[in-house]
């Protein structure tokens, strides 16, 4: 195990950082707890996690300037000014929706987010300083700062990566989840009165299954957003919120009503056979959904039967 890995491990461990983060995490939770706001900041109408999509351009702009002070010349010291600047702003956005991201997080993940977020404040507090010194004439000491801020930045996306390579935050839960191809009983109709909810098993699959308006629908149990429970939710007008941390799907398609969760739930073709309902993954170009025949394919069906006379 290399040194840089033994060292996060530790962090995972220091339950001594429960007590800053703790209540660090429930001020944000009150803060995002706004629709508009949590939507906006955790990515959801964008349909991926925008947190990632910001640090790109923060730590590709402090990057850069690094370089061009390296490279030294008085042709390389506004460009490298500029792309300074523009770190320190993207910094702001970028922050917000990585404390937004950070308050769902408990354990191991809170601990170490709680050092990535701190050394990101060390870092912008340092390319402040440098921008400060530069505009006061003083350039080897705002290079001096940059160095600094970048050393300091390059730890944190250390932690960064982990948080999301390592311990899986913020992906999608169900990226690898497959489902029957082939219709697939799951349950006794008589078994999903209307307005309730149970869940089935279908090919090792956790099905949840919901009657509403007489008619069956099903998603993958598994909330996309961080695994919750969706059979332990709340079930209203025709959506499901999981108890974890509020995310809202529709049943009729799985889409996302409410974030934090970005990535739709996976949903399921569904009908009744012989008192069965059975299950299957949509074909491609295919609605999930319960499955209804045409009126004019069952009218033809029905006149096909009368004997002629």
């Amino acid at each position: 195990m290399s040194m840089p890995h033994k060292m996060v491990r530790r962090l995972e461990k220091a339950e001594e950082l429960d007590k800053a983060a703790r209540p660090a995490s429930n001020a944000v939770k009150r803060a995002v707890r706004p629709r508009f706001v949590r939507d906006l900041l955790s990515g959801t109408k964008l349909g991926h996690p925008l947190h990632p999509s910001l640090t790109d351009v923060t730590i590709g702009a402090w990057s850069m300037a690094s370089l061009l002070d390296a490279a030294g010349g008085w042709k390389s010291e506004p460009a490298a000014d500029l792309l300074m600047t523009t770190g320190v702003i993207a910094a702001a956005p970028t922050a917000l929706t990585g404390l937004n991201d950070w308050a769902d997080t408990l354990g191991a993940e809170r601990r170490v987010g709680l050092v990535h977020a701190a050394a990101n404040t060390a870092a912008l507090s340092l390319y402040v300083a440098s921008l400060i010194e530069r505009a006061r004439g003083n350039r080897g000491t705002g290079k001096a700062l940059g160095y600094a801020g970048f050393a300091v930045m390059g730890m944190s996306a250390y932690l960064g990566g982990h948080l999301s390579f390592v311990r899986g935050l913020n992906v999608n839960r169900n990226a690898w989840q497959e489902g029957p191809d082939e219709w697939t009983s799951v349950l006794d109709e008589n078994q999903l009165v209307e307005g309730e909810h149970r869940t089935a098993d279908a090919d090792g699959v956790e099905i949840l299954l919901h009657r509403t308006h007489g008619k069956v629908y099903a998603m993958a149990a598994t909330c996309s957003h961080m695994g919750g429970p969706l059979p332990d939710g709340t079930f209203e007008r025709d959506c499901v919120t999981c108890p974890w941390h509020g995310s809202t799907f529709r049943f009729t398609d799985g889409g996302v009503v409410r974030g934090p969760a970005t990535t739709p739930q996976p949903s399921y073709e569904t009908r009744v056979q012989s008192g069965r309902i059975e299950v299957r993954v949509p074909p491609a170009g295919v609605t999930a959904g319960p499955v209804e025949e045409h009126p004019v394919r069952t009218h033809r069906r029905l006149r096909a039967r009368i004997p002629a006379s």
